[in-house]
């Protein structure tokens, strides 16, 4: 069986390459795209559940610390100030997980890099620059 590209010549082969080229290159920024937005979904859900627990915790504080200073009414002060102190130990706990969570090394495009890389190794291979592709 005959190479296709044989019957169109340098000029035919070279514009066969470069097509695949840009196939490739679509596809990958196809897969780039996907990982953006999975990425942004991702975010914004977090985000949106974020809130709605923020707001859902800081009424249930407020809640509580009414619904004892009522129950315990004349060590209404004391109430307060345990409440008050439980909730700055809260603050400094999640201030040192949120630290923790932004020191963490997360790459974005990870999975786009990885196939980049491979389409290079591969490229290379097919041209005799590298490693034989598998």
């Amino acid at each position: 069986m005959s190479d296709p590209t044989a019957s169109l010549g340098a000029f035919g082969a070279a514009r066969a390459q470069i097509v695949t080229l840009l196939a490739l290159g679509q596809t990958r920024l196809e897969l780039l795209g996907n990982e953006i937005e999975t990425g942004r979904l991702n975010a914004m859900r977090q985000f949106m559940l974020a809130q709605a627990l923020l707001l859902g915790a800081g009424l249930a504080v407020v809640l509580t610390v009414a619904g004892l200073a009522l129950i315990f009414w004349e060590q209404r002060l004391l109430v307060v100030v345990v409440a008050g102190a439980l909730s700055w130990a809260l603050v400094a706990y999640f201030y040192i997980a949120l630290r923790k969570s932004a020191e963490r090394k997360e790459h974005l495009f990870a999975s786009s890099l990885a196939e980049l890389q491979e389409d290079l190794r591969q490229l290379k291979a097919a041209t005799g620059h590298g490693p034989a592709a598998d």
